[in-house]
């Protein structure tokens, strides 16, 4: 039976002729479902919550429409959506914090790295048995989560400069207190006990302020992918989902076998590989889990092919993920197409090729559809249940 799948996308919302963050969420979500559209921390972000879905090509027509739903509702207050880890002209200061108490004490408790939470991610949903083994496979599937990072690496700008990573949004979001890599727990209970010590020690308030790069939800029974930028793209969004959903299966059946391998940890050199994705995206070289050494990206994203393609197989992803792949690889990241539109005219083309992108289009580029022909079908949903409920973020 195909494991299920979900996505939580955040979306910024822009002034179309400036290119400045519009602090006009609570406008722009008026009127529409809760349970598929809901506020973030910070006035100029939006999140988007997708059905479960067990196909692809389902997945990839739920975030198509919800793009367009949202982006109708942006466009009625003369703004639009940006699906990025960082806008290119974002300012801090200029964006109030979502009303609330638990913003408010957000605010005032994390000062600069509140004000500066201008960012954005996406987020995967992967259906798992119980919280052990959510907890056992986390450590399992870490060493590859730097992997896809790059793929999903859309931040290269920030305040108007070029920052020199593919991923500065990874940069900021780092200096919450609990995010980034994680550590190996033994078993579900060791690392709830880990989470109550945070709470017990007033760092943090609730356990929905774990922000590291993957979790067991503390509310579904899944484990969620939180490492990513936004993609502008929606097609990458389903790249990434099929990678992690495939990352997921994979470990499960190595942890069932008799000879169930230990996971090493390795928290430092998670930490290492993970600024280097962060750091080089698609365009420089990543630290290869299999050695431990540098390699270019085009070769570790063959090497997790390689390595997932029984399973992709068997889910009936393989050819949609392996053609995903290639023209990622091919086309290199968002942040990358930003720098080449940088090179030749003003940021706030940046921001347009990204509201473009985040529309369904680009410049220069084919439609995500036609991008997709032959392998994800618009229009023909998996098997969906009703929406998850939302995760709790910085804005929650």
């Amino acid at each position: 039976m195909t494991v299920r799948i979900g996505v939580e996308e955040e979306f910024h919302l822009v002034q179309v002729e400036t290119g400045l963050l519009a602090a006009r969420a609570d406008a722009v979500l008026k009127g529409l479902p809760e349970q598929t559209f809901t506020t973030e921390l910070q006035q100029a972000a939006v999140e988007t919550n997708s059905a479960v879905h067990t196909s692809l090509d389902g997945l990839y027509d739920d975030l198509t429409r919800t793009r367009r739903t949202l982006d109708t509702a942006a466009s009625a207050h003369g703004l639009a959506v940006v699906a990025a880890g960082t806008v290119p002209l974002g300012r801090p200061g200029d964006t109030p914090p979502t009303a609330g108490v638990r913003y408010r004490r957000m605010a005032d408790e994390y000062r600069m790295v509140a004000d500066e939470q201008l960012i954005c991610g996406a987020q995967v949903h992967v259906d798992v048995p119980d919280r052990d083994t959510a907890v056992r496979v986390m450590c399992e599937v870490s060493p590859w989560l730097p992997v896809l990072l790059a793929v999903s690496a859309s931040s290269p700008f920030w305040v108007g400069a070029d920052t020199g990573y593919a991923s500065w949004r990874t940069m900021l979001w780092q200096r919450w207190p609990t995010a980034g890599p994680i550590g190996c727990f033994v078993d579900a209970a060791a690392y709830d006990a880990a989470v109550r010590s945070l709470v017990d020690s007033g760092v943090i308030s609730d356990p929905g302020m774990i922000y590291y790069d993957i979790r067991p939800s503390d509310h579904q029974q899944t484990l969620e992918l939180r490492i990513c930028d936004s993609c502008p793209r929606a097609e990458t969004v389903v790249l990434v989902a099929g990678l992690f959903r495939a990352l997921v299966t994979e470990a499960r059946q190595r942890l069932e076998s008799p000879a169930a391998p230990r996971c090493p940890g390795r928290h430092e050199w998670l930490r290492a590989a993970t600024w280097r994705a962060a750091r080089s995206g698609l365009e420089g070289s990543l630290v290869d889990p299999d050695t431990g050494h540098e390699a270019s990206a085009a070769h570790v994203v063959h090497g997790l092919l390689n390595k997932l393609r029984p399973v992709l197989t068997a889910n009936g992803d393989w050819g949609t993920v392996r053609s995903l792949a290639e023209q990622a690889l091919a086309d290199g990241s968002a942040a990358r197409r930003m720098r080449r539109v940088a090179e030749t005219d003003v940021l706030l083309a940046c921001t347009d090729l990204l509201i473009a992108e985040t529309r369904g289009g680009g410049r220069g580029s084919r439609r995500p559809a036609q991008r997709l022909a032959g392998h994800i079908s618009p229009g023909r949903m998996g098997a969906d249940a009703p929406r998850a409920r939302p995760a709790r973020t910085p804005g929650r």
